[in-house]
Parts: C-alpha cells; sequence; structure tokens
C-alpha cells in the first residue's frame, strides 16, 4: 500500500455512525411539538438526521456551500458528447460569475459556490477557480486506463481536503456538483463496474445524443470495462479506470463531510455515483448523505437504491453543476425550522391526550 493509501485509510477510519443518543431526543421532541405524528414527513426525518450527524437536536444552517468540482475526460475523442470539450472551461468560469443554473440559484438564496479545478484541459485565466489540477483531463479509457491509481487516491484526498476546509470555514451544510463534458459515460461505466448492472440500465443521453451517438457512447462503455475489468469490490480501481478526477475529487468530499460531521447533500447523476464510491469506501458515510432531487438520468435511480437515499424533490432535473443542492438547502432550513422554533403541546396550550391511540400505533393518517 502506497504513502496516500495509508494517509487516506487512517482518514476513513475516522467516519463513524450517527450520534444515536442525540436522534432520540431528536424524535422524543418531534413527538412533543403541536401537530400529528409524522405530518410533516421528510422534515421530520431530516431533523433526527441532521440531529445525528452534528449531535444536537436543534441545529441551522448558518452558512453553506457547493463545490464543483471540474474536469475534463478524454473520451469525449470517441464522440460520446454533443458538446464540445470547450464547454467545461467556458461554464467552469460562468459558475464563478453566478451565470449557469447552479451557480444563479446559489447566488439567488446566498450560497457560497467555490469551483475546483481538477483537471480543466484547456489554459485560462480565472483566479476564482480554486487550482488542485491533477493533469489536463483523464486519459481516453477507451483506449488506456483513465488515470493511475495514485492520481485517483490523491483525487479522493483533495476532496476530503476541501471538506475539512469548510468545516474550518464554518460551513454547516455542503453540497457536491460537478462540471466537466463526458462525465456522465465515465459515472455510467463507474456505476455498472461498481453495481454489476448492465451498461443499458445505467447509461441515458446526457446532455442530449443523436441515435447514433447514444450506441456509441454505450459500445464505448461496454469496452472500456471488458478491457479494464475494474475491481467492483475496489472503488479506487474503478476510478482510476474508467472514472473521471471530478468523481474522484467529488468522492472524497463525501467522505470528509463524514470525516468532518458535516451534512452533505448530493446532487444528481454524477453527484449520486460519486456518493457510492464514497459509501463503498466507508460504508458509515452514507448516513451523512441528504438526497436534493431524483434526477432523469436513468441510472440515477439504481445508485439511488443502492444507498438507500431518499430525494426530497422530484423536478425532473437533468443539469447538473450542483444544481439542486440550493434548492435542497431550502428543504433542509425548513426541517430546522420546524425543530428550533415550532411550539410543543404544552406551549400551544393543546391537550394531546387525543392522539395517545395514534402515537400507540406508530402511525397517522389523515
Amino acid at each position: 500500500m502506497t504513502e496516500s493509501e495509508q494517509t487516506l485509510q487512517s482518514k476513513l477510519s475516522r467516519i463513524t455512525g450517527l450520534d444515536a443518543g442525540a436522534m432520540e431526543k431528536a424524535r422524543a421532541r418531534q413527538s412533543e411539538l403541536a401537530k400529528p405524528p409524522g405530518s410533516l414527513g421528510l422534515l421530520e426525518d431530516l431533523s433526527v438526521q441532521l440531529a445525528g450527524i452534528t449531535g444536537q437536536v436543534k441545529n441551522e444552517l448558518s452558512k453553506t456551500r457547493i463545490y464543483v468540482l471540474a474536469a475534463d475526460n478524454g473520451v469525449v475523442d470517441e464522440g460520446v458528447s454533443s458538446a464540445p470539450q470547450t464547454v467545461t472551461l467556458a461554464q467552469s468560469i460562468n459558475l464563478t460569475r453566478g451565470l449557469t443554473g447552479a451557480s444563479c440559484l446559489a447566488k439567488h438564496f446566498g450560497d457560497e459556490l467555490v469551483v475546483v479545478d481538477m483537471g480543466i484541459k484547456l489554459p485560462y485565466h480565472c483566479p476564482e477557480i480554486v487550482n488542485r489540477s491533477l493533469g489536463k483531463g483523464t486519459k481516453n479509457l477507451y483506449r488506456e486506463p483513465a488515470m493511475t491509481r495514485e492520481q485517483a487516491v490523491r483525487g479522493i484526498l483533495t476532496g476530503i481536503e476541501l471538506a475539512a476546509q469548510a468545516k474550518h470555514d464554518g460551513v454547516s451544510i455542503l453540497g457536491v456538483g460537478e462540471m466537466g463534458i463526458g462525465n456522465t459515460t465515465t459515472s455510467s461505466a463507474v456505476l455498472s463496474a461498481l453495481t454489476g448492472a448492465s451498461v443499458e440500465e445505467v447509461t441515458g443521453r446526457g446532455g442530449g445524443l443523436t441515435d447514433a451517438a447514444f450506441l456509441k457512447k454505450k459500445h464505448v462503455i461496454e469496452h472500456a470495462l471488458s478491457l479494464h475489468a475494474p475491481d467492483k469490490n475496489d472503488p479506487i480501481d474503478v476510478l482510476s479506470k474508467v472514472g473521471g478526477f471530478d468523481l474522484c475529487a467529488m468522492t472524497g468530499v463525501f467522505l470528509g463531510a463524514a470525516i468532518e460531521r458535516v451534512p452533505v447533500v448530493v446532487d444528481g447523476f454524477i453527484s449520486i455515483v460519486a456518493a457510492l464510491c464514497a459509501s463503498r469506501l466507508a460504508s458509515h458515510a452514507k448516513a451523512y448523505f441528504l438526497g436534493s432531487h431524483r434526477s432523469f438520468e436513468i441510472g440515477y435511480q439504481l445508485a439511488e437504491q443502492e444507498l438507500g437515499l431518499h430525494p426530497c424533490l422530484e423536478l425532473g432535473m437533468r443539469l447538473g453543476e450542483g444544481s439542486g443542492c440550493p434548492i435542497a438547502f431550502r428543504v433542509v432550513e425548513a426541517a430546522c425550522a420546524v425543530m428550533c422554533t415550532m411550539a410543543t403541546f404544552p406551549e400551544a396550550a393543546i391537550d394531546d391526550e387525543y392522539l395517545t391511540d395514534i402515537r400507540a400505533k406508530d402511525s397517522f393518517t389523515v
């Protein structure tokens, strides 16, 4: 095992389960709030999960941040994307200016959005982009492994460091997004390798493809998986052979959030594949993940089932970039508001004896 992998394993050993005591206290408070049991649905579940993450029954989102990990993918040489590779750079810059879908939403709601260069191919001058580049894009996975194992580990460690920085900066919740032409191809390949699902089951049209290009995309993924035979029991092997620099760093942010006990929001398809990689590296990590929206991409629901994740929104979105995170943050804020400020039955001067039978059944029906 290399020194980098030893460092990674040492960090992963810090990930533990949620605080059961805090969660029990949160459930007790929810039962005391002036409402029928379970009537606020997922908001109640989120408040209990947050208690388990932070160890506090009452939480608030004082500072929010979205990390957008940007990188190019050599596999675009095979014609798997409808957009030119120049879009990775253009949109990475636009993300820093509040001009893309994710960044305009973040700007509107007052969320920080930090773009991190993990491997943008083209040269640029944009001081707002944080440079953590592992190289000028990955290799073409159709012909050779996307990256070395060492690069994959370094990418994961970079993501962990970004999460640690967020904790240091007082961030209350993180979101994880991406920017990189060709990354639905890499994500589909990684998801297929990790789950054993067929390429057909996990591969969508991404940003939009003609029928011929869509067939080519699936062929490229099938060929790459056959050529490299990634080990499904070794997520680092999978990422290094058919992944991307963005996926590696995203995986690291998810792991880092769990290490630092910071809740972290999963965005769309690429984001949830990275979350799955993180959970395969450290099983306790997934308890720190919060779902945003259910992506329109075909492979999303498979990854969702693998993680046991429950997205809080169904909006038909498939943009990526972290665009679901600003919206999900508002849902989490709502969960916090209920837990922190809603009156209990005594405070509301209501005798809750009428709920005794309902509580005994642990259910509520309108």
